[in-house]
């Protein structure tokens, strides 16, 4: 039997700072990693919680002034991967938000190297907690706008994702009210049931062809935004329930 050599890369959460905001899952990773790879901003009391046989390496960034470049990080995990080391990137906050993890994502679908996202507390929402406010209190919000005052050149402002908790099964009204703020009709979107569950479901189409689709079973969250035209799905026809990608892992 051939044994493969490929490690695997895991793009971790960290959560705001306290250690025990960690997951469960992200400790166990941590403590069982190869190398970790880590933002400035992961605190002393977590990268504590890493054994020392672990090689650990600062490939963060302060105030825009960054000591390793984004493709020198990319290239990094790729070649501690590439022989058959298990790689912890890790990023304060959650890893999918503000955190670059799209381009690392690139980096290794293009090198066919197998990696898990292991989500962690956002600091939005630590912050909330800290000053005990809901930050959708619907006495007075309905939805929440993440930004970042940090862009990449030549970034638009016009574009956005927008993520819409409960959808229901009848998706007809929210695609109507989403093609009333300038999304079109062939922007790409996703309905995820059942999240981080065994039973998580997957559905992946266009924002026109949804309401024909078929609704995925409650509880379910529907994101819409050009973050979800990846490549490797450009050429499918919509899914529809039935194909929908069953697996439990985030990805």
């Amino acid at each position: 039997m051939k044994v493969s050599l490929i490690g695997k890369v895991f793009l971790v959460g960290a959560g705001p700072g306290d250690p025990e905001l960690l997951t469960m899952k992200a400790v166990r990773v941590l403590r069982e990693a190869d190398v970790v790879l880590h933002d400035d901003l992961i605190s002393r009391e977590i990268l504590g919680l890493i054994p020392r046989t672990v090689t650990i390496i600062s490939v963060g960034k302060r105030c825009g002034a960054a000591r390793v470049t984004q493709e020198e990080i990319n290239a990094m995990i790729v070649a501690y991967a590439s022989v058959g080391r298990n790689v912890v990137r890790l990023k304060s906050g959650d890893p999918m938000l503000f955190g670059r993890a799209g381009e690392e994502i690139d980096a290794l679908h293009a090198r066919g190297i197998e990696f898990e996202v292991i989500p962690g507390i956002s600091v939005a929402f630590a912050a909330a907690a800290a000053l005990q406010t809901s930050l959708t209190d619907r006495r007075k919000a309905a939805r929440v706008i993440f930004s970042t005052g940090h862009r990449s050149q030549g970034a638009s402002d016009d574009r956005a994702t927008h993520v819409v908790y409960m959808p229901g099964s009848d998706y007809s009204t929210i695609v109507n009210q989403l093609l009333q703020e300038k999304f079109s009709a062939e922007t790409p979107c996703a309905v995820v049931s059942a999240v981080s569950h065994e039973t998580q479901s997957v559905l992946r189409t266009t924002l026109g062809a949804l309401p024909n689709s078929g609704a995925l079973p409650a509880p379910s969250i529907l994101l819409v935004g050009e973050v979800l035209r990846h490549d490797e799905i450009q050429a499918l026809a919509p899914l529809d329930a039935g194909s929908a990608n069953r697996s439990g892992k985030v990805i």
